[in-house]
């Protein structure tokens, strides 16, 4: 065969492979940073589709979809916000799950700082607390929560150092701004435990479960690639992924 036919056919060949390579838009939740790095690099791997990442709170996400953002899926760092946006009509019905259920950490990169009970709190032997936005921020709702079950939440308000997101919430404790934080399991662990620093993992009862739902938005009803990460994050190699960051899946 002619080498300009046989470029031609191996060309062909591929365009079914081409066509049916879309990419997603996704609107992620800060938490979930780095295991959707992964699943998206494996998804790209496995499907030959492309998920396009933006992280940050979920209440400015809710915001930005309300005014037209174009992206095809949620995946939130609660349940709330994605059934009001299906009750806005701007989720699909039916679309919703819960892909993770997080863990809430006091966490301080100082080695020994933070007791396992965190009983550090109490002593107040800290300048800076940094918390989460809670009106925009479920782990910051969670921590706000945990302060009030503790007692504390007055106590140590002056002490607030306030982020946006849990991601800068992290970068205020990492940075040395504040002394300790609530941040999420998933943003310091290693090898399923606590890595650099030392911290207290809060006990499920002490706040409302973190349930982070995925949802199918209405600008992605008609994309493949967004259906196709849906699915993908139900099945067993992203399961594997989330669990590996301290999440909890059903």
């Amino acid at each position: 065969m002619h080498p300009i036919r046989r470029l031609c056919a191996a060309l062909l060949l591929c365009l079914p492979l081409i066509a049916s390579a879309d990419d997603v838009r996704v609107a992620v939740a800060a938490n979930f940073t780095a295991p959707m790095q992964r699943i998206a690099a494996a998804f790209a791997h496995d499907t030959g589709h492309r998920a396009v990442l933006a992280f940050g709170a979920t209440g400015k996400f809710y915001a930005q979809i309300h005014n037209g953002a174009p992206f095809d899926v949620l995946l939130s760092a609660d349940d709330s916000t994605p059934l009001r946006l299906e009750h806005d009509g701007i989720g699909m019905a039916g679309s919703r799950f819960t892909y993770a259920i997080g863990t809430l950490v006091l966490w301080s990169p100082r080695e020994g700082y933070v007791d396992p009970q965190g009983k550090v709190l109490a002593g107040g032997d800290f300048r800076h607390l940094a918390v989460a936005n809670p009106k925009t921020a479920p782990y910051g709702a969670a921590a706000m929560a945990t302060l009030d079950r503790l007692g504390l939440r007055e106590k140590l308000r002056p002490r607030f150092v306030q982020g946006e997101n849990i991601a800068q919430t992290h970068q205020f404790v990492a940075s040395g701004n504040a002394e300790l934080g609530f941040v999420a399991l998933s943003q310091v662990i290693e090898d399923g435990r606590i890595g650099k620093g030392s911290g207290w993992v809060v006990p499920a009862d002490q706040h409302a479960p973190i349930r982070q739902d995925a949802l199918l938005l209405r600008h992605g009803e008609g994309n493949p690639a967004a259906r196709a990460l849906l699915e993908y994050l139900r099945g067993e190699t992203a399961k594997a992924l989330i669990r590996e960051y301290g999440y909890a899946v059903e």
